[in-house]
């Protein structure tokens, strides 16, 4: 597959200010997403997300490094022929950017009013827009009329106006409900299978990453930490900012009583462990056949079972009552099953049934 955004060495840093310091919001980044793929950007405020996604249409110049779109370096255009080259790149945005004063129809138009076409074909190419993102009947509504999810609609069928080759989303459903979010990302679901669009997705929420991408970076401090497919981020992560992240998406973090009181040196209680697993191995009795294998009496403090991009994994907190040699042991066996094993810590004796 070719690639479509390609960034190499590319770099941002703000200068001092007399009230603070320098900063590098981007530190020589290489990233190359695919031609039609829904690619996302995941990390914390304050990682770099945004500036990452700003660079790409170049709203943000970067001051070191290369940014190519569809075979294009963005930073050797001039003036004009980066206007052009924009319309190739489409943006929606957190709060929408609608003008209170115009219908939904005239908002969608606004893009082909600046291109200069005329109304026949504004009329020839919105009308198809608001029938693809579900508002062909608000088209004579103003923005104060419509819910959150709908003002989104709005804000996508403007987007793709023009017809670009990409769509930059910069945290396009953190404003809205769980329930519209879904339907505002499954309609650019829709629309990357019916176009063939590139999309390109900032949040910082791991659920939206997994119902709709194929591949994520994280991003943490202005650099990329793992870059890998959606289904091997959510059942092998390497960066410890990943994990973290996906603890609070899944819902697989250490009961905060338990987490309290865990210690990192072994302390005669039990060993806390999360495991992970990843495709058939998610619904197989890995447990039972550790605790005939090793004779480990394994407590389940936690656990579930979800699904990624059609693949079934699953997260299990569990406490074993050993440590050294024994502990070494139970985890290869864990491992030679195609579990993912993680150590947490160490729990005080009396704590075990508490979980």
């Amino acid at each position: 597959m070719s690639s479509m955004i390609r960034l190499e060495a590319v770099s941002k840093r703000y200068p001092a200010r007399k009230d603070s310091a320098a900063v590098t919001a981007l530190s020589e980044t290489d990233l190359t997403i695919d031609r039609g793929e829904i690619f996302g950007v995941i990390g914390r405020s304050g990682a770099g997300k945004s500036t990452l996604i700003r660079l790409i249409n170049l709203l943000e110049r970067p001051s070191s490094g290369r940014v190519e779109v569809d075979g294009v370096d963005l930073t050797a255009l001039d003036a004009s022929r980066l206007r052009a080259a924009r319309r190739q790149i489409g943006m929606i945005f957190q709060h929408f950017n609608l003008l209170s004063s115009r219908t939904v129809f005239d908002n969608v138009a606004l893009p082909l009013e600046l291109a200069g076409l005329s109304r026949a074909e504004i009329k020839s190419k919105v009308q198809p827009l608001l029938e693809l993102v579900g508002l062909a009947d608000k088209s004579g509504r103003y923005p104060a009329e419509l819910s959150g999810g709908q003002k989104q609609r709005v804000g996508i069928a403007r987007a793709l106006a023009t017809e670009p080759k990409v769509l930059l989303c910069d945290e396009a459903t953190s404003a809205l409900d769980p329930e519209t979010t879904r339907s505002i990302l499954a309609l650019l679901g829709d629309i990357n299978e019916k176009l063939g669009i590139t999309i390109v997705l900032i949040t910082h929420e791991m659920q939206v990453i997994k119902q709709i991408c194929h591949r994520v970076a994280v991003l943490d401090a202005g650099a990329v930490v793992e870059l890998a497919s959606v289904e091997s981020v959510f059942t092998r992560p390497r960066a410890p900012i990943t994990r973290s992240l996906l603890s609070a998406a899944t819902g697989d973090d250490v009961p905060p009583h338990l987490r309290a009181r865990l210690s990192q040196h072994p302390i005669g209680g039990d060993t806390l462990l999360r495991l992970r697993f990843s495709g058939p191995h998610a619904e197989s009795p890995v447990i039972s056949r550790l605790t005939k294998a090793q004779g480990i009496e394994v407590s389940i403090l936690h656990g579930q079972v979800d699904v990624v991009r059609h693949a079934s994994f699953g997260t299990l907190i569990v406490a074993l009552p050993v440590a050294g040699d024994a502990l070494a042991a139970a985890i290869r066996f864990l491992e030679s099953e195609n579990v993912v094993v993680e150590p947490l810590g160490y729990l005080p004796a009396s704590l075990r049934a508490a979980g």
